[in-house]
């Protein structure tokens, strides 16, 4: 389940849920669906990159960082397979008992959240085998899930939303950026095309800091557009923009695959933090 990558599926069901709260159309049972959705579609996929990983050959004993289940033994590729497609069944169910609030088009978002997080490593044409892994996560774990979370609620979309969902899928795709920045050499060899293995580590690292200045600058555009005060504002962007320089300098110091396996839990963590800082501060007087 990788439950250090989860906080990718929270997030921005927190901010988007927050955001609501903020027009006084908070719904908790809404809110509940979209995090349940949010969290099966990320194991879902969790289980779909252990098991076409291993098929693919991209999970090697040459690889560093935590166990995979089925390259290392412990789970049966046929059983990987079969729970895979009982957490997107899952899932699936889940999303239809919001076409209550949002109505029927949300069937076509949830079969497209559910059928990219099979084809980012599945399929005749994996997305994270040719370098669309960001954009699959920067879209649907940052604008789709804020924006979906925000309109069940509300009824609408709103500037505001689409901010935060900027914000939260540029720090997501940082958790997949520090993943295949650790495993750059074991992608190149197995064919895997990752934006790192593809324009190399000094682009990577170029992009980890352009998705946390995008995460320090929401706060601003926030202030920008009515929702925060400007001390609010300004405190809430130093904080970003310092721990982003933090993670950023800990990447460019990461020499070897070994010492990248901590940034991704770090970043993990810090889409934590930022979503409940960027929460606190929405709901600031």
């Amino acid at each position: 389940m990788r439950p250090r990558t989860l906080p990718a599926a929270v997030a921005p069901v927190m901010v988007g849920s927050v955001l609501a709260l903020r027009e006084a159309a908070f719904s908790p049972a809404a809110a509940s669906l979209c995090l349940a959705f949010a969290l099966l579609v990320q194991i879902g996929a969790n289980f779909a990159n252990d098991y076409y990983d291993f098929v693919h050959g991209a999970d090697t004993p040459d690889r560093v960082g935590p166990v995979r289940a089925v390259a290392s033994g412990l789970v049966a590729p046929v059983a990987m397979r079969r729970a895979m497609w009982l957490v997107f069944g899952l899932a699936f169910g889940t999303g239809t008992a919001l076409i209550a609030w949002g109505g029927w088009w949300l069937v076509a978002i949830g079969v497209a959240s559910i059928g990219c997080a099979i084809a980012y490593t599945g399929g005749p044409y994996p997305l994270g085998y040719h370098g669309l892994g960001d954009v699959f996560v920067f879209l649907f774990f940052g604008l789709v899930a804020v924006g979906v979370t925000f309109y069940v609620q509300t009824g609408h979309l709103s500037a505001p939303a689409l901010v935060a969902g900027a914000a939260v899928g540029a720090l997501a795709t940082n958790i997949l950026l520090a993943n295949n920045y650790r495993d750059s050499a074991t992608d190149a060899k197995a064919g895997k095309r990752t934006l790192v293995v593809r324009f190399g580590r000094r682009y990577a690292r170029c992009q980890f800091a352009a998705a946390h200045a995008i995460a320090s600058g929401a706060p601003l555009a926030f202030c920008a557009l009515g929702l925060l005060n400007r001390n609010v504002a300004i405190v809430a962007a130093a904080l970003a923009a310092v721990s982003g320089f933090i993670l950023t300098r800990a990447l460019r110091r990461a020499g070897n695959p070994a010492q990248c396996v901590g940034l991704l839990s770090k970043s993990s963590g810090y889409l934590s933090a930022y979503a409940i800082l960027l929460s606190a501060a929405i709901m600031a007087p």
